[in-house]
């Protein structure tokens, strides 16, 4: 399936099979394989927590012949097992080192801590296509820096991604160094203000389960309410390779405001 996919990709772009892989490779920084394994397995966690189709069933949706070579790529991608993965994702339920937690209602809230942050200034890149392949726009920013120095990671999101024609998201990185106008790049003015803060430990796959189970577990009881604000996503491990996806810390900043009276 695989084979196919690069021929016919190699076929739009007017290219052989063996040079259109070796020019993808050198963009994007993996084969035209690792992007569609990718690609099937974020699939994969959207249908295993939405949906209740049988592992083996979902295994065989996102092309996977067999449930065990499907349950050894997610483990791979994500850092646990199908099963496992649906059932902590449908809970929601994170604690500060990303574990499950079953001893009531205050035990499954995520951990928070409520920041102000001052007014930020980042250069950003904006990702078109799957989610997925976010990496993708997180590597070509790097690749934009070049030799500039690269202090934080961050990642930007304005809107709700449910709705696909009102939602944007960027790869964002703070430097020190000066860009030059008229770039691909832009320059995004975060405004400052009160954040809620949730530290994950684990696979970026969470990162949109941990982002709910703070609106729909923390936020009610918080006297806080959702500002306008975009939300941040900050990547502690300036760098993924060669950490485990079950290792990779990620800060979510949620804009918050008082709640407004009944």
């Amino acid at each position: 399936m695989a084979d196919l996919h690069l021929d016919d990709l190699a076929r739009l772009a007017h290219f052989s099979p063996f040079h259109f892989h070796r020019v993808y490779a050198g963009v994007v920084g993996e084969t035209v394989t690792a992007t569609l394994r990718r690609v099937r397995l974020a699939l994969a966690t959207r249908l295993l927590t939405s949906s209740d189709d049988s592992v083996t069933q979902v295994a065989l949706t996102v092309g996977y012949d067999s449930p065990q070579a499907f349950t050894r790529a997610f483990h791979r991608f994500t850092g646990q097992s199908p099963r496992a993965f649906r059932q902590q994702m449908r809970r929601a339920i994170l604690t500060v080192d990303g574990a499950a937690d079953n001893n009531g209602d205050d035990a499954a809230r995520p951990t928070v801590t409520i920041v102000e942050q001052p007014t930020q200034r980042l250069q950003a890149l904006r990702h078109v296509g799957s989610f997925a392949t976010i990496p993708h726009t997180h590597r070509q920013l790097r690749l934009h820096a070049g030799t500039r120095a690269i202090s934080e990671k961050w990642g930007a999101s304005f809107g709700n991604p449910r709705y696909a024609d009102r939602f944007r998201y960027y790869a964002a990185i703070a430097s020190p160094d000066p860009w030059p106008e008229g770039s691909e790049v832009e320059t995004l003015e975060i405004p400052g203000g009160r954040y809620a803060v949730h530290r994950l430990v684990g696979p970026y796959t969470r990162i949109n389960a941990a982002a709910q189970a703070i609106y729909t577990r923390w936020m009610p009881g918080s006297g806080y309410e959702p500002d306008d604000r975009p939300t941040l996503e900050h990547y502690l491990d300036t760098s993924s390779r060669g950490i485990a996806p079950a290792a990779l810390r990620t800060d979510l900043f949620i804009p918050i405001r008082r709640a407004s009276p009944p």
